[in-house]
């Protein structure tokens, strides 16, 4: 009886400890998870329920602090988060200077290479005529399709080195179908069609002062080879490569803290790199709308293909436009069409999906920050000053 019982003491007290010890590791792994919980997230430390989760990356390598537990991140940036976020824009403002001088730089260096061996073969020829020529012909158009396309992914792959953006990340695409893909393109017709009012509103008051906004494009590309690299380039290597470049790099760069202060920002950068108020105009305000769609999809894919819609619709356009009146006119009330349809398609995008509001956090770490930075500050004033020397240069 007594090794009985004694036996049956044994397995009560290995059950015991059996029961303690899972009682043990279940209050460890609530404790963690309360942890955890307490600790903010470091891929979403501001809690933001209208930003677009997973975009921004790591924020502790701004502020290493937020990796500690009960750690809350104050109203204003202290001294050493705000120069990690004043890096970042740094980056931004350096890219898009080194895009200014480049694409600037190399596009002259370009034509006078071409100008001057072509005098040297045709020393008979005067240079205005061989500047026409270039000029009628598709190299100017050859060369200026080369210098972009070297200048967006040249630059676009040294800012993805310099801020740790990897490769796969931009193409890797969430929730998004043929369905998304035709309510995104109306839109973005519709937005071009709202661009071209600007634009007229626009032209005219600066006409009144003897300013004409719209580029001279008279003569260029007048063969059929060069209408053809004009459209090639403007249909599908510009969206591809400007996209690459711009939400694809410069939004990541500039997106660390405030989504809705790198909406504006990139888009307001891609209408000043295009050099001239007319397409200033359309580029910042479907820049917005290309920006907004990279951040809900996570991927640049979304928005090539709305920027490769609206350059054909608009190449398609003027060329139709120079055949016939009645083309032009048909052409228009097409667009219109699609346009009014637009309206429909917006209304439910925005009733789904705003524009990401920033926090009063993040509000002191946008714009505030930004315009500390020199080369930030400085890409906007070299291109500002660019498009006003452009303007006034002909009047």
């Amino acid at each position: 009886m007594s090794d009985f019982t004694e036996t049956d003491s044994r397995s009560e007290i290995a059950a015991l400890s059996h029961e303690v010890y899972r009682l043990t590791k279940q209050l460890e792994e609530q404790e963690q998870r309360r942890l955890a919980e307490a600790l903010p997230d470091k891929y979403d430390p501001f809690d933001n329920p209208t930003e677009y989760k997973g975009f921004c990356g790591d924020y502790s390598k701004i502020l290493p602090r937020i990796t500690e537990t009960g750690y809350e991140i104050p109203l204003e940036p202290d001294y050493s988060e705000r120069r990690a976020l004043k890096r970042s824009y740094r980056r931004g403002g350096w890219l898009m200077i080194f895009q200014y001088v480049f694409s600037n730089g190399l596009g002259y260096l370009l034509v006078q290479l071409v100008l001057a061996l072509m005098l040297a073969v045709n020393p008979d020829a005067g240079s205005a005529a061989i500047t026409e020529y270039v000029r009628g012909s598709s190299i100017l158009v050859s060369i200026n399709m080369m210098v972009y396309i070297l200048c967006n992914v040249g630059i676009a792959v040294i800012g993805m080195k310099w801020a740790g953006i990897k490769y796969t990340s931009l193409v890797r695409t969430n929730d998004f179908g043929a369905g998304r893909a035709f309510q995104y393109c109306v839109i973005g017709l519709l937005l071009w069609t709202v661009s071209l009012y600007f634009i007229l509103g626009t032209k005219d008051v600066f006409s009144k002062y003897g300013i004409d906004i719209v580029p001279d494009l008279s003569g260029v590309a007048n063969t059929y080879l060069g209408k053809t690299v004009n459209l090639l380039y403007a249909c599908m290597l510009a969206p591809m490569t400007e996209e690459l470049f711009f939400r694809g790099v410069l939004l990541r760069t500039l997106a660390k803290s405030n989504q809705r202060f790198a909406i504006f920002a990139s888009a307001l950068f891609f209408g000043l790199v295009h050099g001239n108020l007319q397409q200033f105009i359309l580029a910042v305000l479907i820049g917005i709308f290309l920006a907004h769609i990279t951040l809900k999809h996570g991927s640049i894919i979304p928005a090539v293909i709305v920027h490769m819609c609206v350059n054909t619709a608009s190449s398609i356009i003027g060329y139709v436009s120079e055949i016939s009146t009645v083309a032009s006119m048909i052409s228009y009330l097409v667009l219109l069409a699609v346009s009014l349809l637009g309206v429909i398609m917006l209304l439910v995008f925005l009733g789904r999906d705003k524009l990401p509001t920033p926090t009063p956090k993040q509000a002191r770490r946008g714009v505030l920050v930004a315009v500390g930075s020199i080369p930030f500050t400085g890409a906007v004033v070299i291109y500002v000053l660019d498009i006003l020397y452009k303007l006034f240069a002909k009047k």
